[in-house]
């Protein structure tokens, strides 16, 4: 059966819109999104862990002792492993450098939290892991020193 013109019209204008849409919202941009959104809460978090620079505190330390133990490895390596992660690892995803190992990294992180930490916060860490999936199957994008530094051929 064939489409009649408004409907012809109307579909060809819905994907004229659908094309213009693919196009602003490149994976540049939702990288980019994914990147500092991702950054900002691992880093907000990794602050709450330290006093001065990177001095992990005694809440910190505390937490990890009681409220975050986690099985094969003791608290105090867990604390400084966690807040250091929580501090490098999101500052790599600013700047876009080794974008694919720090994406990895935070969702090896994301499950830890999942499975031994909170795992009633499924639907918050299902959604750090979508983003995290994200830069890990694509890459950091343009608007990264990965696509600065290896180009097209590695592609952050």
């Amino acid at each position: 059966m064939h489409m009649n013109t408004q409907a012809r019209a109307t579909h060809l204008n819905t994907h004229a819109i659908t094309d213009s849409l693919e196009r602003w919202i490149s994976h540049a941009l939702i990288a980019l999104a994914c990147r500092f959104g991702l950054a900002g809460i691992f880093w907000f978090s990794g602050r709450t862990k330290v006093d001065g620079w990177l001095q992990v505190n005694e809440s910190a330390l505390l937490l990890f002792e009681h409220e975050f133990a986690l099985p094969l490895i003791p608290p105090l390596w867990a604390a400084h492993l966690a807040t250091y992660a929580e501090h490098l690892l999101p500052l790599l995803l600013v700047l876009g450098l080794g974008t694919r190992w720090a994406a990895l990294g935070l969702l090896c992180m994301t499950a830890v939290i999942q499975f031994w930490v909170y795992p009633d916060a499924w639907p918050t860490h299902l959604t750090w892991a979508a983003a995290l999936l994200y830069l890990l199957g694509r890459g950091a994008g343009r608007y990264s020193l990965d696509h600065w530094l290896w180009g097209r051929g590695l592609r952050g």
